[in-house]
């Protein structure tokens, strides 16, 4: 209802103001009304050397005008008057607001503090017993600004549960609700701006910084909770230190250059400083008169918008300056609110009635609330019109008023007559309260605190004062819009902050020192890998993988056993092809001259079912390559000795027939060759056999060999093998077939041939030559070769093995079916003719020499 004079009178009163006249803006700062909020603002600046001097407790003067501060109390002021104009928030009921300055200094902040609790309408505070029914001069306290304050304040309202809401204070510890329980603020707590500083070293990579705090309670705790932060995302803090802030009689010079020279030595280029706005003015202005190297440094939101810091001459030459700025909604209409407010305090006549209204019973305690406003221009305070923490003085009223609105019950009809709420019964309703506020909606955790989001500012010169750009955000994950970042280094290039250099691919870091950031790196070895950048050792590959030095992974291990494409298998299974094809066209033969003498003298059947076991020893080798498995690795030895054993049992009956026929007297030869023919012969083969079944029956028993997959042997690959579990045992087994042989052998190696007949006795002893040097041989070839080609030398040795009997015995009487024929007669072979009288002392076999 004020729009119309004021309108009239804005010429006159713009012309007012321009010429330096005393205002009446000062007696704005206290409106009457059903309900009262106070309210704590640094509208002036106290003079240090009055605070040092202190002896008695008088009030220090406070005479330098702070227009952030005034600012903030006008926003708390229009945020009372539009919830006065509304009819859908306390309808039908006024809200007041008494406003106070506190020079940002506890001790002055203490004495409206006592003025709000005082009774209504007085200036006493009564010592009670219970303060349920107590009634004080304010519902509500908004403010103040700085943690300083509010760490005082906030216990003092707390005793008597009045809320107290803060448009700045955002220091941790006033989140304790056993401490502060009736305290709240509509900015977010200093762990968010950490958190969010944190990430940005982080994402820069900047892991090698210094961290610094103005000597307060503000930058104590903020130090600490940064220095967990920056633990916990593998930042290290190569210098921490404290600020003091600037004292009068105190040693200020001294203490701040020994902070600056220990972070120079250091040799960071990436500082964070969470300090006051004072502290920061002391340590930039010693950093720009002593021209220390340019670095990039983190501001925390006290002093990254502080005219104090901003306008410091030489600030340009400091570096980068990066900082999160808490985002609110834009109040459009503050602007010309505070030009219409200027306005009528410049109106001798709205300021004569404002006089006679709202006179206060203080004025007497506290003298005028802010002498120096009114004595300010709008070029005063145009710089701060857009302050961002204006919004949250304007949040904050509207918190108080929303939940007064619910604890009157209010309706759209009105307020129900009640008696007048108290603080303690407001509070209640402060609790995980939603609000809304400048077209944002708002909510107070259990913690008192909002989630708020965070604008990441750069300081850009284009004058003596840095503009403020957005580079990024912060909502719980950091953005950045790395392109819109003017670096300070002489290429615009991201300066690196780091003790050690990054280690490359497949490295990890052995930390020196005290520091987890200053690291050797080191490679990481065959069969481990890196995990992660972050690794301070190497993670070892499990057993079924492998991996290559400087490996950032790991790999499935291949199974590595004899395949059948490799190429010594291919080259055995030609030697199989041919073994087997001798065996089978040897077979074919001896079947189709069965009763033929040189069959018959071979044996007959029993050459025969040689031929059959040495047939079954070729097909005994498939079971070698290929992938192995248990019943293989049963199978294979018991299936290649006893079909040997087979075959070399009708040999020794060869062998011990071509002995009693050499050296017996003849009446005894006939007897004895008999015996050794017929079914005599065969059950000495069955019971070479059976001695050899037991054998193997005892060695897959006892010491069964099993298959192992080892997974060491190979680089890169799995080993699957059969091993033996005993040697011994292993030996055992060749032991019926080596006894065979070295008993064929003796009966055969010094025997002499009749003349005239067919000398079986060489076959017989070559063929035993032929076993022995193959096995003797297998023996230190099978201890020395790699594990994966010890099947390929068990096949070798028994197709070699095969090859020297055919060669030896069976391939020579083949020659003599195939191609001379008319040697196959029973005096060549059998010795029935007229000379065949044994001569023992003349063993002349020239004749027999010529025949083979």
């Amino acid at each position: 209802m004020l729009r119309p004079a004021v309108l009239g009178l804005s010429l006159w009163a713009l012309l007012h103001l321009g010429t330096g006249a005393p205002l009446c803006l000062s007696q704005q700062l206290r409106m009457k009304g059903d309900y009262v909020l106070g309210g704590l603002f640094p509208l002036g600046e106290a003079e240090e050397a009055g605070l040092s001097s202190r002896t008695r407790p008088s009030s220090p003067v406070c005479t330098r005008l702070s227009s952030n501060g005034l600012l903030w109390a006008l926003a708390m002021k229009m945020a009372v008057e539009e919830i006065n104009n509304r009819s859908d928030l306390l309808p039908g009921l006024r809200l007041g607001h008494d406003l106070f300055d506190t020079c940002s200094e506890p001790v002055v902040a203490m004495k409206p503090s006592l003025m709000f609790l005082a009774k209504a309408d007085s200036r006493n505070i009564a010592a009670y017993c219970n303060y349920t029914q107590y009634q004080p001069r304010v519902l509500a306290v908004i403010g103040p600004h700085s943690s300083e304050l509010a760490v005082v304040t906030g216990k003092f309202f707390g005793f008597f549960l009045m809320p107290q809401v803060s448009y700045g204070a955002s220091m941790e510890l006033l989140s304790a609700r056993e401490t502060f329980p009736s305290f709240f603020r509509t900015v977010p707590s200093d762990r968010v701006q950490l958190t969010a500083a944190a990430e940005l070293l982080q994402e820069f990579g900047w892991n090698w910084v210094a961290a610094l705090g103005s000597d307060d309670e503000y930058g104590r705790q903020g130090l600490s909770i940064f220095s967990a932060l920056a633990a916990a995302r593998g930042i290290c803090i190569a210098h921490e230190g404290l600020v003091p802030l600037p004292r009068a009689n105190s040693p200020l010079l001294g203490k701040v250059q020994e902070v600056l020279h220990q972070v120079n030595q250091s040799s960071v280029q990436v500082v964070l400083l969470f300090a006051s706005p004072r502290a920061a003015h002391a340590l930039f202005s010693y950093s720009i008169s002593s021209k220390l190297s340019r670095k990039v440094w983190v501001a925390s939101e006290a002093w990254l918008t502080s005219d104090l810091v901003m306008g410091l001459p030489g600030m340009a030459q400091v570096g980068t300056v990066l900082g999160f700025l808490q985002r609110g909604a834009q109040l459009h209409k503050f602007s010309q609110y505070v030009k219409t407010r200027l306005a009528l305090a410049a109106d001798p006549v709205f300021c004569a009635a404002l006089g006679e209204r709202e006179q206060g019973l203080e004025e007497d305690v506290v003298g005028r609330r802010c002498p120096q406003c009114d004595c300010i221009t709008l070029q005063n305070v145009s710089a701060g019109l857009n302050h961002h923490q204006t919004f949250s003085v304007y949040a904050a009223v509207y918190s108080v008023a929303q939940a007064l609105h619910n604890t009157l019950q209010c309706n759209a009809s009105g307020c129900p007559v009640q008696d007048p709420v108290k603080p303690w019964q407001l509070l209640d309703n402060m609790y995980n309260l939603t609000f809304h506020a400048g077209g944002l909606t708002l909510r107070f955790n259990s913690n008192g605190n909002v989630d708020m989001e965070y604008d990441l500012k750069l300081w850009v010169w284009q004058g003596p004062v840095p503009e403020l750009h957005d580079v990024g955000r912060f909502n719980g994950s950091l953005w950045i819009d790395s392109l819109k970042i003017r670096w300070h280094t002489s290429n615009n290039q991201k300066p690196v902050s780091q003790c050690s250099r990054q280690c490359q691919e497949g490295q990890v870091r052995r930390v020196k020192g005290f520091h987890s950031c200053c690291y050797d790196c080191v490679d990481c070895k065959a069969g481990s890998y890196r995990k992660s950048p972050d690794d301070l050792a190497c993670t070892f590959c499990s057993q079924d993988e492998w991996s290559p030095e400087r490996s950032t992974r790991c790999f499935r291990r291949r199974l590595r056993f004899l395949a059948w494409g490799e190429p010594a298998v291919l080259l055995l299974l030609l030697l199989f092809g041919l073994a087997l094809g001798l065996v089978l066209a040897a077979l074919g033969l001896f079947i189709r001259h069965r009763d033929s003498p040189l069959v018959q003298a071979s044996g007959g059947l029993l050459a025969c079912f040689s031929l059959v076991c040495l047939g079954l020893v070729c097909i005994s080798v498939l079971l070698f390559p290929g992938q192995p498995s248990p019943a293989r690795c049963l199978a294979q030895q018991p299936s290649s000795h006893l079909p040997l054993t087979g075959c070399l049992s009708t040999f020794i009956l060869q062998a011990a027939e071509i002995f009693v026929e050499s050296e017996l007297p003849l009446s005894w030869a006939d007897r004895l060759s008999g015996c050794l023919r017929g079914p005599w012969a065969w059950l000495v083969v069955l019971v070479a056999m059976l001695v050899e079944a037991a054998l193997c029956a005892w060695y897959l028993v006892a010491f069964p060999p099993e298959m192992v997959t080892d997974w060491r042997m190979l680089p890169t690959e799995a080993l699957v093998h059969c091993r033996a579990r005993s040697w011994v045992s292993f030996g055992l087994v060749h032991a019926t077939n080596a006894t065979l042989a070295f008993l064929c052998f003796l009966g055969t190696f010094l025997v002499q041939s009749r003349p005239g007949r067919y000398n079986r006795a060489r076959g017989l002893t070559f063929a035993m030559l032929a076993y022995f040097i193959t096995w003797v041989s297998f023996v230190p070839l099978l201890a020395n070769v790699q594990v994966v080609l010890r099947p390929a030398v068990q096949m070798g040795a028994l197709l070699l093995c095969v090859l020297g009997i055919l060669a030896a015995f069976h391939l020579p009487r083949c020659y003599l079916l195939v191609r001379q024929p008319e040697l196959n007669t029973p005096e060549f072979f059998l010795g029935r003719g007229p000379g065949d009288a044994r001569d023992r002392n003349d063993g002349d076999t020239g004749n027999q020499g010529k025949h083979e």
